[in-house]
């Protein structure tokens, strides 16, 4: 199965017609080098927001509901762009106000498959710029999908930092962290917990980003990330557990093959068995006995 993972710019698109020709010259680009599984990052929908002017992108709260009233024409795209393409496309996540999930937006990614399928995942934990500024809602549970290309998770950026989250996907063959980091830290944060959710669930995990500057939102005014590809480092994977990483705030698509039949046999029989033994910490979760020394 070859990935393609996005280093992704976010540009004041002024027209639909323009953002249209945008993603399908990705997706085109990607599909156009034998990758099957394309990733987006976290909230680079956002470019959605100047179609409705200048002033609402510039705002907060506007630019939000700016992106959520044009979501379904973009999912419309990518599904169409998906059967066109035969790719399985994760669409930039959006704020999407759902009345079934409350009166806040949640933030929200969709899957499309090449064959009409979509699929919704929510991002589970907000950071404090999404609740303290943004007022960004929790939304729908984690989901597992089904996929001609194998078992598919969504951890959202800041979801990805979170072991027990990362647990609840342990029977994804990939789990896909689209990300949108304004500093350096920040893409390390993600970076260094999609290493590790592939560490402790023996699979294959695909970072997105967005790169770049776009101070006409202020949601997403400074973009600071790279594509990446990650394994167990063990049996039939990289040492480093890197299978491909892209150049740090370089736009463009990251590319890495990864073998279903690799995580298979990691899990079946790795160097360390650490997905198998995860029940092994019960009754050891709690807090480490104190004890004087000295």
């Amino acid at each position: 199965m070859k990935v393609a993972t996005a280093a992704y710019p976010l540009d004041p698109l002024r027209h639909w017609a323009d953002y249209a020709t945008k993603i399908e010259a990705w997706i085109a680009d990607a599909a156009g080098q034998g990758a099957e599984l394309l990733v987006f990052p976290e909230y680079g929908a956002m470019e959605l927001s100047m179609l409705a002017g200048a002033s609402a992108a510039g705002e907060l709260e506007s630019s939000a509901v700016a992106v959520s009233e044009r979501i379904g024409e973009a999912d419309a795209l990518h599904g169409d762009l998906a059967v066109k393409y035969k790719v399985h496309v994760l669409a930039a996540s959006a704020p999407v106000f759902d009345p079934w999930i409350g009166e806040r937006p949640v933030n929200r990614a969709r899957l499309f498959t090449p064959t009409g399928g979509v699929g919704i995942q929510d991002k589970q934990i907000m950071t404090r710029f999404e609740r303290d500024e943004w007022r960004i809602a929790p939304g729908g549970p984690l989901k597992l999908f089904d996929t001609a290309l194998g078992r598919i998770g969504v951890l959202i950026c800041y979801d990805g930092e979170f072991p027990l989250l990362g647990r609840a996907l342990a029977e994804a063959d990939v789990i896909l962290v689209p990300s949108c980091t304004e500093a350096l830290a920040g893409y390390w944060r993600v970076r260094v917990g999609a290493m590790a959710r592939a560490l402790e669930s023996q699979c294959v995990s695909v970072m997105a980003s967005t790169v770049g500057p776009a101070d006409w939102c202020p949601a997403v005014d400074a973009n600071c990330g790279a594509g990446g590809v990650f394994g167990p480092p063990d049996t039939g994977f990289p040492s480093d557990g890197i299978i491909g990483a892209g150049v740090l705030g370089k736009p463009g698509w990251t590319y890495a093959s990864i073998d279903p039949a690799a995580v298979a046999h990691v899990r079946a029989d790795g160097v360390v068995l650490g997905r198998r033994h995860w029940d092994e910490q019960a009754g050891r979760d709690g807090p480490a006995t104190p004890e004087r020394l000295g």
